[in-house]
């Protein structure tokens, strides 16, 4: 087995013991203990945060070119691959991912902060047309210090995402990873520090909400926040940026519509719709967790797909045959376990699952079956709230301007899956629904390249792109005067 970090701090360049609240890592396959650490406190918090605001302010930080910049990230891409298999078995004991998942997702932010460093190095200012005997530009600047609040379903990639744009942007950056998961961030401080990022530029605070995150958000020295999680503490989050007038990104929660039609491949569209819910377990944002079938093959589609999901390998981690691991917590199985008896009382069918897996090998852990629903409207409790767990919830549809109502009839817009072989309707619905991200013939894909992020409840603002550096910085104009000569107003 790897080592795991030891649970001490990453504080402004130094490894420090947390003076917060105890945390516990859990490995969720068995409930055995990874670690346990004492989070970051309040004070803590404020030194990280100051340390941050000086290394910013360096002349050298601020003053180091684009692609100086852009070596540092390359470097740390460069210590992430290098360490995939090490950061796999962290994150796979920390969240209860398959291994091969893991490393995928190690994989993705290696190549985030790689994409990043490209990014910078072609980023150009803009020269704008002048209207007078002067000269404008537009260019653009770090805000300062930015604090990232990262969520327990994919910590290596979520931090990648915040934390390689905003140090290209040249900010200085204070991670907070989710309590759940605080162990993968602290193996990302050590490859940081390891590709020679100047000290103080980057910190890894785990801790609570009171003791971390609304620290980060109420300080004054902290000029953005770049959260992702849930709707409710992103409101919280919102309301306090606005105080003090500071940018904020928000990538929330998602209740995503996936839609099949008559004529779709219903073998593709099938892989597909397993992959989108029950991949992650279905603990992912953008997870297709309701389910339109036309009603033309309603009744034999959902034949097929729930034949196919009681085939799914429900097991640990670790086995390269396994497709469904095990929950984060059994906190989290006790919750997703209500949001189905809530459905059931509600008068929804299990056609699949609904229950812990029965085998002896699994009782320790925090698994539970994938698991189909029918027959609730889409007004029903678990056709609106986010279950963050393997549980789709399916339903028919008539025709197209049927399923678009019924899809934009919800409070989330982050994802949308479209099976059809008719492209014209695709594109058709795929403008009609409000939503950040829409996938045709296939799902849950993504690339680095493509700006991501939520609309109504599901968030506000985007990451990823090359306008994701963009989105750590200000703008500023600037004028220079090619005349010479006073201003005429003045008279002189």
């Amino acid at each position: 087995m790897t080592e795991l970090p030891d649970g001490r701090l990453y504080l402004a360049g130094q490894w420090v013991a947390g003076e917060g609240a105890e945390i516990t890592s859990i490995f969720p396959a068995d409930g055995s203990v990874n670690q346990v650490l004492k989070g970051a406190s309040a004070a803590q918090t404020d030194t990280a945060i100051e340390a941050a605001a000086r290394a910013q302010s360096d002349p050298a930080w601020r003053g180091m070119k684009p692609h100086e910049r852009a070596r540092l990230l390359t470097r740390i891409a460069d210590g992430i691959e290098a360490n995939i298999a090490r950061i796999s078995q962290i994150q796979s004991r920390d969240t209860g991912k398959t291994l091969r998942e893991t490393a995928a997702l190690a994989g993705s932010a290696a190549g985030t902060f790689r994409y990043m460093a490209a990014a910078l190095e072609t980023l150009d200012d803009t020269l704008t047309v002048p209207r007078g005997d002067y000269l404008t530009m537009s260019v653009h600047e770090p805000l300062g210090v930015v604090g990232a609040i990262t969520p327990w379903n994919s910590p290596i990639a979520s931090d990648a995402q915040k934390v390689a744009p905003a140090l290209a942007a040249g900010n200085a950056v204070v991670l907070k990873p989710a309590s759940w998961s605080p162990l993968t961030a602290l193996e990302l401080a050590r490859i940081i520090e390891g590709a020679g990022l100047p000290r103080g530029l980057f910190s890894v605070l785990p801790g609570s909400g009171r003791e971390v995150g609304n620290r980060l958000v109420e300080h004054p020295l902290v000029r953005k926040i770049s959260f992702t999680g849930g709707t409710a503490t992103g409101r919280v989050i919102a309301a306090q940026a606005a105080a003090k007038l500071m940018p904020v990104s928000l990538e929330l929660g998602g209740k995503s519509p996936t839609i099949v039609f008559a004529d779709a491949d219903l073998d593709l569209a099938v892989a597909g719709i397993l992959y989108g819910i029950f991949s992650s377990t279905g603990q992912s944002c953008i997870a297709g967790s309701r389910l339109f079938v036309q009603r033309a093959v309603h009744e034999d589609f959902v034949a097929r797909l729930v034949a196919a999901t009681r085939r799914l390998v429900v097991g640990h981690p670790f086995d390269a045959q396994t497709q469904v691991a095990p929950l984060i917590h059994q906190d989290h199985r006790e919750a997703v376990a209500g949001h189905v008896a809530r459905a059931v009382a509600d008068g929804a069918q299990v056609l699949c699952g609904g229950a812990a897996p029965d085998e002896a090998a699994l009782q320790k852990g925090s698994y539970y079956l994938p698991t189909i629903l029918s027959g609730l409207p889409n007004t029903a409790a678990l056709c609106r709230d986010e279950v963050f767990g393997p549980v789709l919830a399916v339903l028919p549809f008539d025709d197209e301007d049927d399923v678009i109502a019924q899809a934009e009839d919800n409070a989330y817009g982050l994802a949308c899956g479209i099976w059809t072989r008719d492209f014209p309707r695709a594109y058709r619905v795929a403008r009609a629904i409000t939503t950040g991200t829409v996938w045709i013939n296939t799902y849950k894909q993504f690339s680095i390249s493509t700006p991501f992020g939520g609309e109504k409840d599901a968030g506000l603002g985007r990451e990823k792109g090359r306008e994701g550096i963009r989105a750590y910085m200000a703008q500023k104009s600037l004028y220079v005067d090619l005349t010479g000569r006073p201003h005429p107003w003045a008279r002189l």
